[in-house]
């Protein structure tokens, strides 16, 4: 059964958001809203959201510097901007930072949405990782089909255990850092209370070890983790 597609809608004005959201629920999706650019950095965290459509002109971080953070990450989401500014070097900019498509205010429903569906039919034809497969003794990574392979079970993978997943596996019996992780993986600003890591590593090893496997991404007490066998 195919998922819905989740989108997050960031922009600082109440009309538009609340607009997009019955809008796009109306259409199928599912739809999460933030009001300013910092709360839409942290949404994107939390939700992995498929598309993005962002604002240009909001409060504490605009949406050029959202765009640039987003990319900056490595995420390669869909970024669809949304802009009063009908200028092509304001266009430009936007392209440049890393923005896939561009839609000027006022705009009509029906080229938004239009606009949206093939940002999506994009991501889902060229896929967000190809080249093959990683392999670590038993544990196989799918870079195609983003799933991962143990103990003759093939399980799914939300978009960041495979970006974590991935990490260990181009760094086996590397120590990595809890900060070069979240760096690496999230790429934003975070606090040092946050035990957002140690979630995604819990939910990790939960699949990997469901078939009674030997645990491979060991801790290491005051540092991070590291992808290590019985072996060394």
């Amino acid at each position: 059964m195919r998922m819905r597609a989740k989108i997050l809608v960031v922009d600082d004005d109440e009309k538009i958001t609340s607009l997009l959201r019955r809008s796009l629920t109306f259409e199928g999706y599912d739809v999460i809203t933030a009001h300013d650019g910092r709360e839409g950095l942290q949404k994107i965290l939390e939700s992995e959201p498929d598309l993005v459509v962002l604002d240009v002109m909001m409060p504490n971080l605009d949406g050029w510097e959202v765009c640039e953070r987003i990319r900056k990450s490595g995420s390669n989401v869909p970024i669809l901007m949304l802009t009063a500014k009908d200028e092509v070097k304001d266009r430009v900019k936007g392209l440049d930072l890393g923005a896939d498509d561009y839609l000027v205010k006022p705009f009509a429903l029906e080229e938004l949405l239009a606009r949206i569906r093939a940002l999506l039919r994009r991501k889902n034809a060229s896929g967000e990782a190809s080249g093959g497969r990683l392999v670590f003794e038993d544990l196989v990574l799918d870079l195609d089909s983003r799933e991962a392979t143990r103990g003759g079970r093939t399980f799914e993978l939300t978009s960041k255990e495979f970006d974590l997943l991935h990490l260990f596996m181009s760094n086996p019996r590397r120590v990595l850092t809890r900060e070069m992780i979240m760096e690496k993986v999230w790429g934003y600003d975070y606090s040092g209370e946050s035990n957002v890591l140690e979630v995604y590593i819990a939910m990790l090893r939960q699949k990997l070890e469901e078939g009674g496997e030997k645990r491979l991404i060991q801790t290491v007490r005051g540092t991070g983790y590291v992808l290590k066998g019985e072996s060394g």
